[in-house]
């Protein structure tokens, strides 16, 4: 199997499994508990927090532990819009965000009177940042725009924004999901962020948010103090100490890691260009992750186009993994402003730390086999 679908998640890396094993066994102490086995395991939670903190360059008390990316940009969006009237507001996005945020905004906007402004994304996948500036006014609580695209990998010009944002005192969340690990996160920038640990070699189920200091926030769930009264719920220690064990061993060498998946990313991308003269690459080719690539095969429907991978062995995706194996056009394509057409018949290769030249190699090779059996049934494509 050739696995090029590390934007959906990835593998646990050892050094996180390791850190994990023993909460899974021996240690097995509910946190809350005032005896010995719980104060073990509250130890735990705190030294991963701090780890945490000092990669972000954060404090310790604001990150919140919560169930993955998911969850974190609900209580983000969610958290923070209500936070200043029980009813009604303003708040700005794009129509390329993650569904985590999407449906987290269309409900306010459906069910909570609030009103959203959706920003205009370029066909590169930018937003405007002048209708950014237009668009704040004395009621907007709150603007939410991703660092990294998940779908396309486009990076938004998070400095820009956030200069907007300040100068107008208004609240900046940022689903920082796909960014961690691969590019610097300057957390400065924003008053809150979501993270999600399978993303970057560490647990699924497990994310954590960074909330600004003296910020407040509307609980999205209820029952128990846990989290500062912001997030309820018995932790889960054994994957909170391998995200943080994760986030360690993402992080170091870094910046080689990242340069030596953009050689493989590039040179997957220039046998595609050669196998199919017209397809295309989605996305702005520069501002954008160094490890993702997202190709429109002209006239053959991403689902078809993903079927025959599978069969060759090859792990790719249409987009999100988050909507239960559906395959449709891509939400983040179309707000881009494409025709249906591209966006219906896109497929995303991500590459990771496991992924190999040779890995690259088979998979051209199977992309080209898949060209020879289309040519064969329909004469579309023919392969020198």
């Amino acid at each position: 199997m050739i696995y090029l679908d590390y934007n959906a998640t990835t593998p646990l890396c050892n050094h996180a499994r390791e850190a994990m094993l023993p909460y899974l066994d021996r240690q097995f102490g509910n946190p809350s508990s005032v005896h010995a086995a719980g104060r073990e395991a509250r130890a735990s939670i705190d030294n991963a927090r701090d780890s945490l903190a000092a990669f972000l360059r954060v404090k310790p008390h604001e990150l919140i532990f919560t169930s993955g990316g998911t969850e974190s940009c609900n209580l983000a969006v969610l958290g923070l819009a209500r936070c200043p009237s029980s009813r009604g507001g303003h708040v700005i996005s794009n129509k390329a965000e993650h569904h985590a945020v999407l449906n987290a905004l269309e409900y306010l906007e459906k069910r909570e009177n609030f009103e959203v402004t959706w920003l205009n994304v370029s066909e590169n996948g930018i937003v405007d940042l002048d209708q950014l500036a237009s668009s704040i006014r004395p009621g907007t609580q709150l603007v939410s725009i991703m660092t990294a695209n998940n779908e396309t990998g486009v990076i938004q010009p998070m400095r820009e924004i956030s200069q907007i944002c300040r100068e107008r005192g208004v609240l900046l969340h940022s689903d920082m999901v796909q960014s961690f690990g691969k590019i610097e996160n300057d957390i400065s920038l924003v008053d809150a962020a979501s993270f999600a640990a399978h993303k970057f070699y560490g647990p699924k189920g497990m994310g954590f948010l960074f909330l600004r200091s003296g910020l407040s926030i509307q609980p999205i769930m209820f029952g128990g103090a846990h989290e500062n009264e912001r997030r309820p719920g018995t932790e889960n220690v054994a994957a909170i100490a391998g995200t943080a064990a994760a986030a360690e061993w993402t992080l170091k060498e870094k910046q080689r890691e990242q340069e030596r998946e953009k050689g493989l990313r590039d040179e997957l991308c220039e046998r595609i260009a050669q196998i199919f003269p017209e397809a295309h690459q989605n996305g702005d080719p520069v501002r954008c992750l160094a490890n993702t690539l997202n190709v429109s095969f002209t006239g053959i429907g991403s689902e078809t186009m993903l079927m025959a991978l599978d069969l060759e062995g090859v792990c790719a995706s249409s987009g999100s993994a988050c909507m239960v194996g559906s395959v449709v056009a891509s939400h983040v394509l179309l707000a881009m402003g494409l025709p249906m057409e591209r966006a219906s018949s896109a497929v995303r290769f991500s590459l990771g730390k496991w992924t190999t030249a040779e890995e690259i190699a088979n998979a051209g090779e199977a992309i080209e086999r898949i060209a020879r059996r289309l040519n064969k049934t329909d004469g579309a494509y023919i392969v020198a």
